[in-house]
């Protein structure tokens, strides 16, 4: 990602946008560039504010296809302002949480999730049961300094759907984060019955088992996930895993 970190702590109501001399469309690829310079240009020049948005929206979905989630966030939000619907609320939180998983420095971690979290806030507001919101609202929380809140909304999560799979993992995740080993391998365990072909379930249960000594299980669990998915990257995890068994 090409940082454009003024513009993501800088208050949104400011006519300021991403545009400094190391323009984030730079960073996409070429064949992306084209369409989100031109974008740009009629973004900018344009004064119809529904014009305008339909730009912003349109330069939110081609930044997202570069993969650059600060900016499609940022025209993502500035189509919302206009249309303020549920779906281009989401549209907005969803790509402020995907720069909030990616972005490295904890000041703009945390400002990307402030971001994400209003836009989600007001999708739950209209859909109060909109369980894949509410998930990743879930680990926006848990960057602040009440990371119980985002633990307590994956397990309501869990009340509304038992067998709801993003909940399970990252609850799962969560345990091995901070060595509740026997609460992790009870919640992966629950998810590969439900889904056996999760890999990254059917990994962390392994790093679990591990972390716990039971290594025979461990091994067991490393050398399944060898068998389902032959990825490099995959197989060179694992294989670093069954190595520090021996």
């Amino acid at each position: 990602m090409v940082s454009n970190e003024d513009e993501l702590t800088r208050n949104q109501e400011q006519t300021n946008t991403p545009d400094k001399a190391n323009e984030p469309h730079m960073a996409a690829p070429a064949e992306l560039k084209g369409k989100i310079g031109q974008h740009r240009t009629f973004w900018r020049e344009t004064a119809e504010k529904e014009k305008k948005a339909i730009f912003a929206d349109s330069l939110g979905t081609w930044y997202a296809n570069a993969g650059i989630f600060d900016s499609s966030a940022w025209f993502f939000e500035d189509a919302a302002s206009f249309f303020n619907t549920v779906e281009s609320w989401r549209k907005a939180g969803d790509n402020y949480y995907q720069a909030y998983t990616f972005a490295l420095d904890a000041n703009k971690q945390q400002a990307l999730a402030s971001k994400a979290q209003e836009f989600y806030n007001k999708v739950l507001s209209v859909k109060a049961n909109d369980l894949e919101v509410k998930n990743n609202l879930a680990m926006t929380y848990l960057s602040s300094n009440n990371p119980m809140q985002g633990i307590l909304m994956l397990r309501e999560v869990l009340t509304v759907d038992a067998k709801n799979e993003t909940a399970l993992f990252n609850l799962g995740m969560l345990s091995v984060q901070s060595g509740q080993y026997e609460n992790a391998i009870e919640r992966l365990n629950t998810l590969v019955g439900i889904n056996p072909q999760h890999i990254q379930a059917q990994l962390l249960l392994g790093v679990a088992y591990m972390q716990t000594g039971n290594n025979a299980k461990a091994k067991s669990q490393f050398e399944k996930v060898k068998d389902m998915d032959k990825d490099p990257a995959v197989q060179a995890t694992v294989d670093s895993y069954l190595k520090d068994l021996k």
